[in-house]
């Protein structure tokens, strides 16, 4: 008993959304500036896929009618860029719809580090 029609047209549309969608889709290959720093592009990807078919009644008994369709969407968004710099790295989004508590998270690292520098160097001269 040969395939049934409707696996073709499903594994022809799976096929092509592979091919479409790969971790470099997500993770964009890593760009190194002049000073040294790498930026990876991070985006966030969606898709959808349909498929169906409906064999279709005949008057001749060999006959074998089939209709069928498929689609697929596919939604890419940028959602920030990772800038690697020594021994930095900081995650620049794209909006900039940042709150006060989004900025003051992102700058507790900093402040940390700021604040232990300055015991120990307070330590060190005591």
């Amino acid at each position: 008993m040969s395939e049934h029609p409707l696996n073709d047209l499903i594994g022809t549309a799976l096929t092509n959304i592979k091919s479409m969608v790969d971790v470099n889709t997500i993770i964009g290959n890593p760009v190194e500036t002049a000073n040294g720093a790498v930026i990876i592009p991070v985006s966030r990807v969606g898709f959808g896929f349909a498929a169906g078919g409906s064999d279709i009644p005949s008057k001749e008994p060999t006959a074998k009618n089939f209709g069928g369709g498929s689609g697929a969407g596919i939604s890419i968004s940028p959602i920030g860029f990772l800038v690697v710099n020594g021994d930095t790295v900081k995650l620049l989004p794209v909006n900039s719809a940042n709150t006060t508590v989004d900025k003051l998270i992102d700058s507790v690292p900093e402040m940390f580090d700021k604040v232990s520098s300055f015991i120990n160097k307070k330590k060190s001269t005591e």
